[in-house]
């Protein structure tokens, strides 16, 4: 019988997820199917209900569900639990929900892929708190990335996830844009950027160090405002596409045991999106 999947977020518009599924589905001979679902704050309890009783098999989540959904999830992987935040849910054999967080472990082999796995006693920053911004300080601690600051709009947000993984420091936007200098790998974990959105650069990056890293988790534009004036001060950068490939190949091995060709699906992406700007 054929399966069904779905990514559900507001706004939802903007994502490549059914494109990619659906490419992975077909290279790989599985007969199964992947839709956006718009799902605004107040119909998230309403489209989980749906989501079940029209029997998909899993989906994932995007902004602003990843912390809102878990009250009505039956189980959490225990990465997901840590973190607070799920962008991937699994139907089991019972029919019992399961939540996986794979934004974290996804952006780091994102990471790693791009500069290696050498930098990991360079001092980081992480702008913003939310969903994605949690998951992606925990993998950063999972795989040895100790030395982490992370900065936010609001300060207190910052310092409960710095609370929860037990080291690091939140220090507030001002202080952060004034010791930039300080940080060798600088990643911007807010949905400033999106393609339709109206975009101010979180914090001034006069005081980037010459050749620091800088990625921002947002994939469409490939080249924020925040990477084109991070490249501008000689960094390094890193855009958002590997993550969000690396994420959702994990999302498809926890659905159906198997794991879909990367580097094939970034290309094919990069050059989807490139096109789609010129």
């Amino acid at each position: 019988m054929k399966k069904w999947f779905a990514v559900i977020g507001d706004p939802i518009a903007h994502s490549k997820s059914p494109n990619m599924h659906n490419m992975w589905f077909e290279a790989m001979n599985i007969d199964a199917t992947y839709i956006p679902i718009h799902v605004k704050p107040e119909q998230l309890e309403q489209s989980i209900t749906s989501l079940k009783t029209l029997g998909a098999s899993g989906w994932n989540i995007t902004i602003p569900h990843k912390q809102a959904i878990i009250p009505f999830l039956d189980e959490l992987d225990e990465l997901a639990e840590k973190m607070g935040a799920v962008n991937t849910v699994v139907r089991l054999p019972d029919g019992k929900l399961k939540g996986y967080n794979t934004d974290g472990p996804g952006f780091v082999h994102s990471l790693e892929e791009k500069v290696g796995k050498d930098h990991k006693a360079k001092k980081v920053l992480l702008i913003g708190a939310g969903g994605a911004a949690r998951g992606i300080a925990f993998a950063l601690q999972q795989f040895g990335y100790n030395d982490l600051t992370i900065t936010n709009r609001t300060t207190q947000k910052a310092e409960a996830i710095i609370s929860e993984i037990g080291s690091g420091q939140a220090v507030s936007l001002q202080e952060a844009e004034q010791h930039l200098n300080q940080y060798g790998i600088i990643i911007q974990c807010t949905s400033a950027g999106l393609a339709q959105s109206e975009f101010s650069l979180p914090l001034s990056l006069d005081k980037l160090q010459e050749g620091a890293i800088v990625a921002d988790i947002v994939y469409n534009p490939l080249m924020t405002p925040f990477l084109v004036e991070a490249q501008k001060n000689k960094a390094i950068v890193v855009n958002g596409l590997g993550m969000f490939v690396h994420q959702g190949a994990i999302a498809f091995h926890h659905w159906l045991g198997q794991y879909p060709d990367t580097n094939g699906m970034t290309k094919k992406l990069t050059a989807e999106l490139e096109l789609s700007t010129c």
